[in-house]
């Protein structure tokens, strides 16, 4: 009878298991398909409003000047060269001032040093982009004298994007094995080329999407942009100069401003005729574009992870 017993008892815990992780896998799929719902009803609204504005030729060789929201034709080139300036200089601070704040912190980092430099990083983490943007404005314009550009824009989104690439690539340099590490000083190389030859190239698709992700961040940004740098429809290139410059969220702030002027009516050939708002098609063709961009640039990102990882096991 014990025998017989434990056998059902064990029949019943197995059955018990089933239902339990039956329950958590119809769970889990449960929550995906709800965060993936709000996801695609965005994607497919932006996709469904504004890809005709994309598709045309204009839209990436021409700007907004002298158009209203009558006007049908231009496009975002002004934004697109603005939002590309912008992110650029700002990746090209942020990326090396991470990478060697991450790589202190994993290889060299000890002491009251190493956790203030943890402390300030989580502290960056937090700030709101119109804080980073006012503190830009304070010490650059109020301070020095200095008059809005789009450097202090990429200025103020170093500081958005810095803890973003120092997280990433700091969890990245940890999962390097440290017997890849053990067998490099074993045979007498230093820890800096050590870091340099071996730790870093076997990390490096990982720092690449941490590297994308940071830009994905900052590359929507809006408040930098008003305070630092403002809007114009014309084609500005000089990043370092004074005056306005175009970005892509500028642009979809800039047109939401004639949102309200939809169904108004005008004379055309002495008729009263129902004006299209060609503000909307913009507004939708920008935030696309943005989605576009982001989206390419994570792919490449990704891209290159996957062939330098395929060439390391080629090897």
């Amino acid at each position: 009878m014990s025998a017989r017993a434990s056998l059902g008892h064990s029949a019943a815990g197995h059955t018990r298991r089933r239902v339990t992780n039956g329950v958590a896998t119809t769970l889990v799929y449960a929550s995906f398909a709800v965060a993936l719902v709000p996801l695609v009803w965005l994607l497919w609204t932006v996709i469904s409003k504004g890809l005709h504005a994309i598709l045309s030729a204009d839209w990436w060789t021409h700007s907004q000047r002298n158009l209203t929201y009558r006007d049908p034709g231009g496009g975002a080139y002004h934004a697109i060269l603005g939002t590309a300036e912008q992110v650029a200089l700002c990746a090209a601070i942020a990326v090396p001032v991470a990478l060697l704040v991450a790589i202190y912190l994993v290889e060299y980092g000890r002491g009251p040093l190493a956790k203030l430099t943890t402390f300030m990083v989580d502290i960056l983490t937090g700030i709101p982009s119109v804080v980073a943007a006012l503190f830009i404005y304070a010490v650059f314009i109020v301070t020095l004298g200095g008059q809005r550009g789009g450097w202090l824009v990429s200025l103020a989104l170093v500081m958005l994007m810095l803890p973003v690439v120092v997280r990433t690539t700091e969890e990245m340099l940890r999962l390097v094995p440290d017997e890849l590490r053990e067998a490099s000083y074993a045979l007498g190389v230093p820890k800096w080329r050590t870091v340099l030859r071996v730790v870093l190239p076997t990390a490096l698709g990982g720092i690449i999407t941490g590297v994308m992700l940071g830009i994905a961040r900052v590359a929507g940004e809006t408040a930098p942009l008003l305070i630092l740098v403002g809007y114009t429809p014309n084609i500005n290139g000089d990043l370092f100069g004074n005056g306005f410059q175009a970005s892509l969220p500028g642009m979809i702030k800039d047109q939401t401003l004639n949102l309200s002027a939809g169904g108004t009516y005008g004379l055309v050939n002495g008729q009263r005729v129902l004006i299209h708002n060609y503000a909307v098609d913009r507004m939708w063709g920008a935030a696309l574009t943005l989605i576009v961009i982001v989206m390419a640039l994570n792919l490449a990102g990704r891209l290159l992870g996957w062939r330098r990882g395929a060439s390391k096991l080629s090897r």
